[in-house]
């Protein structure tokens, strides 16, 4: 394993993570496992429902399960076949904010040392019932972000102890964009400047990007996913890491992790979506199904050639590009994963917005002459197509 470097605090114990999704089961929550196999004195986590959704009921109460959850990675590492299956048991309990939010709460405000969350394309969405007084009082807040807002507020009148939070949502930036939300709800709350000056500077925000393809969803926890793994986490002053392990990189700058995985695998997934729901395939078709189409794979091909990497060229990344675009292909065409493309396309317009236009605007603010920005017709159209509002 990695050595904690030098100028880090060593991992603490408790995590507490917002969000049930499967991803976050095949990533944090197999790391901190593998983690305490190798020794470390990191975890448990506890993972809280945030939606409330009465069909994930039974995914809650099974995370306490003294067995753990099963993992299986399956796919090609180092040219080779391989499968094989984990089972992880980081976790010790599952709670519902709906139900349990006095539980949650007691347990954010006396013993959380890192926070983690991975709640999906529309997590940052602030409800409109959050926004004023009645936030402090509410049991619990509609949103994520004022969830949050009330937790660290609490735990703020309890003494204040510093902790980190580790949001892995798919947003650029997304520690400080979580951050700028909750001192929003805070204002908007009329909380005292300390409190505000004290999520500026007791608590540690920190960027991350999260990578890796989790396929499917086994019942009723677990998961299935590729052997590639990524947690890049911005390096910042009092970040005390979840572990260490292989897959955890610190870097001083993000942003090239995040465009080449958001403007290549995850834009190449949009597309297809995009495909698959113009065109009317079968219900079921996976990215591997998808692109045995010949007609379909050489639509990729020619995209991600003339007008993606044409497009981190002009940023300088062309190498990092066109080797990210390799390495991305073999990973849609991964023999053991059966992704599907129902669930890449949930949330699509949004997904349109921050995977394609973004790629756009970002292309086109490096070039001195408008001249210069790559053509790119076919990332064009389809960002206009939901800037219009169409289906």
């Amino acid at each position: 394993m990695n050595a904690v470097p030098e100028g880090l605090t060593r991992p603490s114990r408790r995590v507490v993570q917002f969000g049930t999704s499967r991803f976050l089961q095949a990533h944090a929550d197999l790391f901190l496992h593998e983690a305490r196999e190798a020794g470390q004195d990191v975890g448990p986590i506890t993972v809280v429902q945030t939606s409330g959704a009465s069909a994930r009921a039974g995914r809650v109460a099974a995370f306490g399960a003294p067995g753990g959850y099963p993992v299986i990675i399956r796919g090609i590492e180092a040219g080779a076949p391989v499968e094989r299956r984990v089972t992880v048991t980081s976790i010790d309990r599952g709670l519902s904010a709906a139900t349990d939010w006095d539980a949650v709460t007691a347990l954010f405000v006396a013993e959380a040392d890192i926070v983690l969350s991975n709640t999906g394309d529309t997590g940052y969405v602030i409800a409109e019932a959050d926004r004023g007084p009645g936030l402090i009082e509410a049991r619990p807040p509609a949103s994520f972000p004022g969830k949050l807002a009330q937790l660290l507020h609490r735990r703020w009148q309890a003494g204040g102890r510093s902790l980190t939070v580790l949001p892995c949502e798919l947003v650029n930036r997304n520690g400080r964009v979580l951050q700028g939300l909750v001192l929003d709800l805070a204002a908007a709350a009329g909380l005292p400047e300390a409190f505000r000056a004290w999520l500026r500077d007791g608590v540690v925000w920190t960027d991350t990007l999260v990578d890796r393809i989790v396929s499917e969803p086994l019942e009723p926890v677990g998961a299935v996913a590729e052997p590639y793994a990524l947690w890049a986490i911005e390096r910042r002053p009092g970040l005390v890491l979840p572990c260490e392990h292989p897959c955890i990189v610190l870097a001083d700058d993000l942003e090239p992790f995040e465009r080449l995985k958001l403007h290549i695998l995850n834009l190449g997934h949009t597309v297809l979506a995009e495909i698959w729901q113009r065109e009317g395939r079968p219900a079921d078709e996976t990215v591997r199904e998808i692109l045995a189409d010949p007609a379909i794979r050489a639509r990729l091909d020619a995209l991600y050639r003339d007008e993606v990497v044409p497009g981190f060229a002009a940023r300088g990344m062309e190498a990092d590009a066109a080797a990210y675009v390799a390495a991305t292909l073999d990973r849609f065409l991964n023999p053991y994963l059966n992704h599907r493309l129902a669930d890449i396309a949930q949330n699509h317009a949004q997904k349109v917005e921050r995977r394609v236009d973004a790629f756009l605007a970002w292309v086109a603010e490096a070039a001195r002459d408008p001249r210069d920005v790559p053509a790119a017709p076919t990332l064009r159209a389809l960002a206009a197509a939901y800037r219009q509002g169409a289906a």
